[in-house]
């Protein structure tokens, strides 16, 4: 099947082509959609559809999103929805969360994905994938993106910054969200 991923960022695309690489997966600058897609909802199920569901209208493709981010339980759960505005920059981000968490002992976090599949047709289906872990002290590692120098999944002593592209994504929120939506795609 062909889709369209309602992202402009290259780390997100290149992971999620090795999810469903089964598929044809164009983002949506690629798929040449350069419009920025407002994420006005309120939770990250919401936000993936309202991404999908603009796409999916544009287009006579499926579209397929995720909005996700990190939550950490000392901060109320934030970033959460904010994350990736959080700060203008990836070192910003983590800088401005490991000020805010100085001196905190509780630093459980979890990483939150939704995937949004959305058909020109109007059907709708969105599935959460969630990874649990806690923030470090200090950034370790140089891979991924965002916020993975800092998190430590409570399944492995490695941030996601230290992984692997190959040990992160067998993992993530984001293959875990993926991963049941590739289920309902089977079905379809």
């Amino acid at each position: 099947m062909k889709f369209i991923l309602a992202t402009k960022n290259k780390g997100k695309a290149l992971e999620l082509r090795s999810i469903l690489k089964e598929h044809e997966i164009m983002t949506m600058t690629e798929a040449g959609y350069n419009e920025e897609i407002e994420e006005n909802g309120t939770t990250f199920e919401e936000n993936a559809l309202i991404k999908a569901r603009f796409l999916a209208n544009k287009s006579a493709l499926p579209c397929i999103a995720d909005d996700s981010g990190l939550e950490v339980t000392a901060l109320d759960m934030r970033p959460g929805i904010y994350s990736a505005r959080y700060e203008a920059t990836d070192e910003r981000r983590i800088k401005k969360l490991l000020s805010e968490l100085k001196g905190v002992s509780d630093r459980s976090a979890r990483f939150v994905s939704a995937a949004a599949l959305c058909f020109p047709d109007g059907r709708e289906f969105v599935c959460r994938g969630e990874v649990y872990g806690n923030i470090t002290k200090e950034p370790r590692g140089t891979g991924g993106f965002g916020y993975d120098p800092v998190f430590e999944s409570v399944e492995s002593s490695k941030t996601f910054g230290e992984m692997t592209d190959k040990e992160k994504n067998e993992i993530s929120h984001r293959r875990r969200a993926f991963e049941k939506l590739k289920n309902i795609i089977a079905k379809i």
